[in-house]
């Protein structure tokens, strides 16, 4: 598809360049909201990550998301260069939470509830590599509790599910202006994922539990 282009950004999707021209300068000098020291993390890749803060930012016992990249061979990649492929990252958030408050079982309900675990190498109507769906565990405990969970839904959909599950290996923050900003540019965020079929999507794979932030 032939996209517009802008000097200051890649070719992109078009619904994701339209999400991003224009921004205030103020955005690309903002920084990431930072976790205490006592928090856990989990990182999972759900397409978009602007999304995938919005979904995790509603469950209680989660203090901070972060938009970032995962799962590949490239030492601290940009955006540019994620989306144009090649280097082995996916969009990710990082979740910082409270262990008292919710757990990691928790954030795996929320998961996949939150998208479409059939789509490979793509979440909705952003394709590519960087946009497929996976889980980072960071222990073999997670591991355990990751690879039981994508069982579940395989058994309740009876079909092979596409999402993949790889060791944590590093997480690398995207730059400042993707942070928040579903909060940031609603207007924008808004046209973006209603204009993607994320949400009916959603609901035509999970009913009523789609974007769940809770477990049932």
């Amino acid at each position: 598809m032939k996209h517009l282009l802008s000097p200051a950004l890649p070719a992109l999707p078009s619904l994701r360049h339209l999400a991003l021209v224009a921004l205030p300068a103020a955005l690309f000098l903002a920084s990431p909201t930072q976790a205490s020291e006592e928090t856990a993390s989990a990182v999972f890749a759900g397409g978009c990550f602007w999304c995938m803060e919005e979904a995790y930012d509603k469950v209680k016992g989660v203090k901070a998301t972060i938009s970032g990249y995962s799962g590949g061979h490239t030492d601290n990649p940009t955006y540019q260069q994620v989306v144009a492929g090649g280097t082995g990252h996916a969009e990710v958030v990082k979740v910082d939470y409270d262990p008292d408050q919710v757990d990691y079982g928790t954030l795996l309900h929320v998961f996949w509830r939150n998208i479409d675990p059939f789509a490979v190498n793509r979440q909705f109507c952003d394709q590519g590599d960087s946009y497929r769906s996976a889980i980072y565990p960071m222990n073999a405990e997670e591991r355990a509790m990751a690879e039981a969970s994508r069982e579940a839904v395989a058994e309740r959909f009876d079909r092979d599910i596409a999402t993949e599950i790889s060791d944590f290996e590093a997480f690398y923050p995207a730059e400042a202006y993707h942070q928040n900003y579903y909060q940031e540019n609603p207007v924008r965020y808004r046209f973006y994922k209603a204009s993607c079929g994320r949400v009916d999507r959603l609901e035509a794979v999970w009913g009523e539990e789609a974007g769940a932030s809770s477990s049932p």
